[in-house]
């Protein structure tokens, strides 16, 4: 681990800064942190906490983010991706776990990119990302449908059954003013003209106009306020969470889960970042950004945050020049807080809900559904599976099963196309004529050309070909001009071959090893066992050998036979 990997591209952004990329950094950051203050709080409220808590979290992370990260327009936060996870650890363990697990996850994150580990996350199926994303927009829809009615719920439950079940029961309770209200804001955000949008969001249009007439007209819907009471003013200050020993082992998973969910929305939303803008980012810096933010944001009662795609991209066409923008959008909610902290629960929820709804209809990948029938099967499955997991279960097992799934769909994948094949009396290489066009082939000589990657999925192939040569096998050629790679079975599979061959009075003859691969046969010690002079350079060479070592058997049996008489 170097610490010399740690270098936040604020300190290059600052380079050459002047009035004019502050202004436009000025001007972005306001407008982001005006989109960012129905966020932070929509999300809070859907994951289970306060909406003080959310606000923190934009605060603090958002601070952080942009402070120590490695992108110059990435825009932190809590996101919606966190919103499964967060509710089912504070449903089963408590808020004070919430913190710790998010402390935990904000370590790994850390790691992660101290260790350079960060673009491995780019190693993540596309299905699986995809499957988890629409998943959680669903959830996240269904989560605020009761919002949206104004239904009273008997009981809530994080469980997708559960949940559905209980709307289903509360629908007589249905809040008619409440609809109208929500409907009314809903199909504002979705109708606001995009000419209006980079300057005016229609988010804040939506929830100004509810929270107005609400208040104006005595309307009896259900507020912030009234669901949480009122929200101080001022900022919370440090505070250790409580640390209950007992279930720190439990939170493990789940900090994994918010680990992961954090490097891979971060690192998509620089992606797109870098698309719009054309300047890369450093991946594990952003990665070690994020972990400071999730490490430090909870002992203020922060949630998990992570980068989040649409404020990215609404601060990069605002004019962002720097991380500066990142920072100033921190402020601007910060000082909602210290100054207009009580006005925000006057806010309807049904009016944060449609926020929240529009919100997860944007983020759902709903394209991925037309193309199942055009994607090849494998993907379509992982991709499926993923999804139904993540609505029916929870994040950390969809993650988990669509990532093995994925891993054994790849491994058929890849033993399909490695095989181990006889040569006859051609080759492709050499445009089908015969390698040894000259040659009599050996009697008892068997050729075998492995192609592909030779590993675990592949190795029992080997076991085939040599079952197939039957009884008059002498020596076999083992031709791995096509093999990729070899991993430790494959390897042994060789070392068992050899031993079965030599037992059996026969010899295994290497020819065209690729440098990778000679390299493990070598640090392996199976050359020195094998012998160099059983390692040939072409099939040519391989041939020659086999010859020679059936004429030195055939002298040393009619040696034995000439001492036995």
């Amino acid at each position: 681990m170097k610490l010399s990997r740690f270098r936040p591209v604020l300190l290059d952004s600052l380079r050459g800064y002047g009035p004019a990329k502050l202004t436009g950094d000025l001007s972005a950051g306001l407008t982001v942190g005006i989109v960012a203050l129905p966020l932070a709080i929509g999300f809070a409220i859907a994951s289970g906490v306060s909406p003080t808590d959310g606000l923190v979290t934009a605060v603090v992370a958002g601070f952080l983010i942009s402070a120590f990260g490695g992108s110059r327009f990435q825009i932190g936060g809590p996101t919606g991706a966190f919103v499964p996870i967060v509710a089912g650890i504070v449903a089963m363990y408590g808020v004070g776990s919430l913190m710790v697990c998010t402390f935990m996850a904000g370590v790994m994150l850390f790691l992660m990119g101290l260790t350079g580990l960060g673009k491995m996350i780019k190693y993540i199926p596309y299905p699986v990302t995809m499957g988890f994303t629409s998943g959680i927009a669903v959830i996240i829809f269904i989560g605020q449908i009761p919002n949206f009615l104004g239904l009273k719920l008997a009981e809530d439950s994080p469980k997708f059954f559960l949940k559905m079940a209980a709307i289903f029961k509360a629908l007589p309770s249905i809040s008619w003013m409440t609809l109208i209200i929500s409907l009314a804001c809903f199909v504002l955000i979705l109708k606001w003209p995009q000419r209006y949008q980079r300057r005016v969001p229609a988010s804040i249009v939506a929830l100004l106009a509810a929270t107005v007439l609400s208040w104006m007209f005595g309307l009896d819907v259900a507020t912030i306020k009234t669901a949480f009471g009122d929200i101080p003013r001022g900022f919370p200050g440090f505070s250790f969470p409580e640390i209950n020993l007992g279930t720190m082992a439990d939170l493990i998973g789940p900090a994994v889960t918010i680990a992961l969910l954090c490097a891979i929305e971060s690192l998509l939303s620089a992606v797109v970042a870098d698309g719009l803008t054309n300047d890369p980012h450093h991946t594990n810096q952003e990665l070690m950004g994020q972990g400071i933010a999730n490490m430090v944001s909870p002992f203020f009662g922060g949630i998990p945050a992570t980068g989040a795609i649409a404020r990215t991209a609404t601060n990069i066409r605002n004019g962002a020049y720097s991380p500066v923008s990142g920072i100033v959008h921190a402020l601007c909610l910060l000082l909602v807080m210290l100054v207009a902290a009580p006005l925000v629960g006057w806010i309807p929820l049904g009016a944060l809900a449609s926020v929240l709804m529009v919100t997860a209809l944007r983020m759902g990948e709903w394209s991925e559904f037309r193309r199942i029938f055009r994607v090849p099967a494998y993907d379509a499955a992982v991709f499926l599976s993923v999804f139904i997991l993540t609505v029916i279960t929870d994040l950390t097992v969809a993650v988990g099963v669509g990532m093995v799934l994925a891993a054994l769909l790849f491994i058929r994948r890849v033993v399909q196309v490695s095989d181990v094949l006889p040569v006859n009396d051609s080759h492709p290489s050499n445009g089908g004529r015969p390698v040894w066009a000259d040659e009599s082939w050996p009697e008892g000589v068997f050729l075998f050309r492995i192609q592909g990657a030779f590993f675990f999925g592949t190795a029992d192939k080997l076991e085939t070909s040599f079952r197939r040569a039957g009884e008059g096998l002498r020596v076999l050629v083992l031709c791995l001009e096509e093999v990729i790679t070899i991993d430790a079975t494959g390897l042994n599979a060789l070392e068992s071959l050899e031993d079965r061959l030599r037992r059996a009075g026969g010899h295994l003859v290497l020819c065209n090893v690729p440098k990778a691969v000679r390299r493990v046969l070598d640090r392996s010690d199976f050359v020195t066992t094998l012998g160099t002079d059983h390692v040939a350079d072409t099939i040519e060479d391989a041939l020659e050998h086999a010859r020679t070592l059936l004429y030195e058997d055939a002298v040393r049996q009619n040696a034995a036979r000439e001492g036995a008489q």
